[in-house]
């Protein structure tokens, strides 16, 4: 779909078209609809994410323990939405060994425990510079040492890289 397209969809089929660019969190997209039409792509990104940004720190969260763990047990078990199943995979998180499933378990509890929130890393990168296992769990502990409210912006910040790369798949110029 193209953004021409797209901003002529009805108001239920623009939400519906973009409810799962942020992860199972359609009020975003609801939130932006009446601003259409987009100039550019860049443009209806920067709309959703000052959507989120205005939301207040409750939806915030809402929108933030919406996400999965990554490399977790949904994960494991296949229950991940396509999109969040390509991005683990593009980072090789599905050919974990069992210890490194292990530490990668330890550590999504150990970080929720303390944020009560799941760890969030855009782990696809721009331009295939996006995150290996290594990485991850290198951000994993130095985001450890955050506090709340640093740990909240930085996933709202990763969410919104996720965001973009989504919207980028999803429509072409």
């Amino acid at each position: 779909m193209n953004l021409q397209e797209l901003n002529s969809l009805p108001e239920a089929d623009f939400i519906a078209a973009l409810g799962g660019i942020f992860e199972h969190s359609p009020w975003v997209a609801e939130a932006v609809e009446g601003h259409r039409p987009f100039a550019s792509v860049s443009v209806l990104h920067q709309a959703m994410v000052e959507a989120v940004e205005k939301a207040g720190v409750n939806k915030q969260l809402t929108l933030i323990r919406a996400h999965p763990d990554l490399a977790g047990k949904a994960a494991r078990a296949g229950n991940l939405t396509d999109a969040s199943t390509s991005e683990q995979k593009g980072a090789g998180l599905d050919r974990l060994d069992d210890a490194e499933y292990e530490r990668f378990h330890r550590l999504n509890d150990a970080y929720k425990q303390h944020f009560d929130f799941p760890f969030i890393l855009a782990v696809r990168g721009f331009e295939g510079k996006g995150h290996d296992k290594y990485s991850i769990l290198s951000n994993f502990e130095t985001r450890l040492q955050n506090t709340p409210e640093q740990e909240i912006s930085e996933a709202v910040r990763q969410i919104a890289r996720i965001a973009k790369l989504r919207l980028g798949d999803m429509l072409t110029i």
